[in-house]
């Protein structure tokens, strides 16, 4: 006859894992059937492989739609894991049996589907959440969130239970009456009895939970008819009472799963961390990985003779005496006697994680939470990162980024790092070259570091590196563009240029295919380049253009990279940027002018920086129909004007008269002032250094009328609130001296007063005005 036992567990619980290890050596089944996917069941066979190193996790995934797939996490305080662990150990058969995930997936519309919102009376906190859906399923769609677990969308039961211990939620109450208890393999008749009495006033599971506890159901059928004499069966502890012999009919669990939909699927093992099974969204999550595989760790051990707050602690310690913070002996041995205090006045037999936070926070942080905010990541959560045996069957392009990590000696690490490499040398530059092409494939493993020293043009990067476990699926949908890095980047290149259709993007995309040395890249990006520039009527994209690609012409050559080809389509480019140039500028409001001046500066150091006779010729005769187009914004105008002068293709003299020209009575005020501010260019060296434009701003300004100085004023004083401080401090100081220049343009070094000559006149101005003598002299 066969002997059918249940343990109900919560995953991720070193307690539940212990307690469930003791119990499988004391009863010793011939079957375990485990919750989790049955796809995976081929997998189970390299347990036995000692680079099968938790944390990790089983990801099925469909083979059609590579991001419709869900993870499995273990770490090794799972109680699945040692499950599992102990019956490949000792050839016992062992089972997944929750519901398929080729239909589970299937039934998904949505791939990243959204946690449903919260029914009335449930608790939104992290912490509930995690335990309730921790005793329900261990599944993680890749972006987070999902539908499996029997009571989201429901209060949560655990929080009423455990208030009524005395507890603040179901979370301390699991932590403290199971996870961090000893050896009991007797706790799980309790768990039983509780999750019955639980679901008896519980609503009723959803579909999606009613379909996955009808498979367990018959799985359970068919390893009973397959004659095992004891079965154990590990489930999460909310599933226990449904599977119980009688809550339903083999004929009821057949017609429920009739006619389920079904994908194509393939499963394999990925490297997990603690950080990712603490992440949100994970309904089987835990708070502090890191405290609970240090309570697997000493668990093992007799609580008298290796205490866990002492062990706890000298971990503490050595963290903050590795970040250079005081913490003595002394410091640790209070805080021992402070959090064993503390666990007996709660009535606990031994400190638990939060009586050894407040103890730290009081002892050695003086109060202060910054001490914990250095332990939390370090130690509640940790940087663990599983690793998987080669033999593991990945997608080929999984498979070249790994040997290429090996060959580089890149090691995948989920705590971040900064990585300056040094382009001179070969290892460096393929380095530099394999994180490029992994975030052209939308893999950003690096990051650039912006603010390093490693700026464009020079010979060093800097990147900051962090590998998240979920690059697996990326590479998994990455993996149609090819089987290597290199042919799977240019694939997925040359098929995003073909349906680009913004200028700036493309030329910005030539830099990256540059730095990455991918040739047939360049070639496809500078191809759709020419096409696009050739159709487009849009000159601020023409404009916009030309920067990133005269950057990458100059400095391109940095890595040994050819860069022919965008030089020649940067010189068409100009070509058609200049020709389009003044048509562009001509009848733009205000806000459009502003909108143009940034782009057509760039554009001109753009050209500058091309350093063509030919195209530099073109550009500047392109500003000089500009700045001579009465149509045109006034704006840009003036700024065509000055960009001339600072080539020395205008005069001084030339731009003056423009100058005077400009803000001549008769043109508007408003226009005016548009006009200089242009001109000016938020630079003030050409007012410093030429008397004669200074003169001529000074006098447009003295004689305007009060309406008209009174609408202008604005305009220039933003003009002139964009010099840098200094310049205006300069231009105070030069306010405050005599003029120069007199406002007809006469010099004001000319000849001096010759009082002589004046008192000759003074008699006849006496005559004339009638005024005494001493009156005329006075003045």
């Amino acid at each position: 006859m066969t002997e059918t036992r249940f343990f109900g567990i919560r995953h991720h619980g070193p307690g539940c894992a212990r307690s469930l290890r003791r119990a499988l050596d004391d009863w010793q089944p011939d079957a375990l059937l485990v919750e989790g996917p049955p796809e995976a069941e081929s997998l189970l066979h390299h347990l036995a492989d000692a680079a099968l190193v938790p944390p990790v996790a089983l990801l099925v995934h469909a083979l059609d739609v590579p991001q419709r797939a869900v993870f499995y996490p273990f770490a090794r305080f799972s109680p699945e894991w040692q499950a599992l662990q102990w019956a490949v150990g000792r050839g016992v058969t062992a089972r997944f049996i929750d519901l398929p995930r080729a239909h589970a997936l299937a039934l998904d519309a949505d791939p990243h589907p959204n946690p449903p919102p919260l029914g009335e009376g449930a608790r939104p906190d992290r912490q509930a959440s995690a335990l309730r859906s921790g005793l329900c399923s261990d599944l993680l769609p890749p972006a987070g969130g999902g539908r499996e677990g029997g009571l989201q969308g429901h209060g949560d039961p655990f929080d009423d239970f455990a208030r009524a211990d005395g507890h603040p939620d179901g979370e301390s109450w699991w932590n403290r009456w199971v996870e961090e208890r000893g050896h009991d393999a007797d706790i799980f008749t309790a768990i039983a009895e509780a999750m019955t009495e639980m679901r008896r006033d519980a609503p009723p599971p959803d579909d999606r939970e009613a379909q996955r506890e009808a498979h367990m159901r018959q799985c359970l059928r068919a390893a009973r008819k397959e004659g095992f004499a004891r079965i154990a069966v590990v489930c999460g502890a909310w599933h226990v009472p449904a599977l119980q012999d009688g809550v339903s009919s083999a004929k009821a669990d057949a017609a429920r799963l009739k006619g389920l939909p079904k994908l194509k699927v393939q499963a394999t093992w990925v490297p997990w961390s603690h950080r990712h099974l603490t992440r949100a969204g994970y309904g089987a999550g835990v708070v502090s990985p890191g405290w609970y595989d240090f309570l697997w760790q000493h668990g093992q051990h007799d609580p008298a003779s290796h205490p866990r707050a002492a062990g706890w602690l000298a971990k503490v310690a050595t963290l903050l005496r590795a970040h250079e913070i005081d913490c003595s002996s002394a410091h640790v041995i209070e805080a021992i006697r402070l959090a064993d205090t503390l666990a007996t006045l709660r009535g606990h037999a031994t400190p638990g994680l939060a009586d050894l936070d407040e103890a730290v926070r009081s002892v050695i942080g003086q109060g202060d939470d910054a001490v914990l905010g250095l332990i939390g990541p370090a130690l509640h959560v940790g940087d663990a990162l599983g690793t998987v045996p080669a033999e593991v069957p990945i997608v080929p392009l999984q498979r070249d980024v790994e040997a290429q990590q090996k060959r580089l000696r890149l090691k995948a690490e989920v705590a971040q790092r900064v990585l300056d490499l040094d382009l001179r040398q070969p290892n460096d530059l393929e380095r530099s070259r394999l994180l490029l092409r992994l975030r052209l494939l939308g893999l950003d493993w690096g990051v650039p570091d912006q603010g390093s020293r490693g700026a464009r043009g020079s010979f060093h990067e800097t990147w900051r590196l962090q590998w998240a476990p979920e690059f697996a699926i990326t590479l998994i949908e990455a993996s149609r563009w090819g089987t290597t890095v290199e042919a799977a980047a240019s694939s997925r290149i040359a098929d995003r240029v073909a349906q680009e259709t913004v200028l700036p993007v493309l030329a910005a995309l030539v830099d990256d295919v540059l730095r990455a040395d991918l040739p047939g890249a360049v070639q496809a990006v500078t191809q759709a380049l020419d096409r696009l520039a050739a159709v487009t009527g849009d000159t601020a994209q023409l404009l916009q253009t030309l920067p990133p690609l005269a950057h990458v012409f100059r400095y391109g050559d940095v890595r040994g990279t050819d860069t022919a080809q965008v030089g020649v389509v940067l010189d068409h480019l100009i070509g058609r940027a200049a020709i389009g140039l003044p048509l562009a500028c001509a009848a733009l409001d205000d806000e459009a002018a502003h909108a143009l001046r940034a782009p057509l500066l760039a554009a001109h150091a753009a050209v500058a920086r091309r350093a063509g006779d030919e195209q530099t010729a073109v550009w500047r005769h392109a500003l000089a129909g500009l700045a001579a187009l009465d149509s045109a914004a006034a704006l840009l105008r003036g700024v065509a004007m000055r960009l001339l002068l600072d080539d020395g293709v205008v005069s001084a003299d030339a731009a003056g008269t423009a100058l005077q020209h400009q803000l001549s009575r008769a043109t508007d005020p408003a226009a005016a002032a548009a006009w200089l501010e242009g001109f000016l260019n938020r630079n003030a060296v050409v007012l410093l250094h030429d008397a004669r434009l200074w003169a001529l701003i000074d006098g447009w300004l003295a004689g305007l009328g009060d309406a008209h100085f009174q609408q202008v004023l604005p305009l220039v004083r933003r003009s002139f609130a964009e010099f840098s401080r200094s310049e205006r401090r300069s231009l105070g100081e030069r306010a405050a001296q005599p003029p120069k220049v007199a406002a007809s343009g006469a010099a004001a070094d000319g000849p001096g007063w010759n009082e002589a000559r004046v008192a000759r006149a003074l008699p006849l101005l006496h005559q004339l005005l009638g005024l005494p003598r001493e009156a005329i002299s006075h003045d």
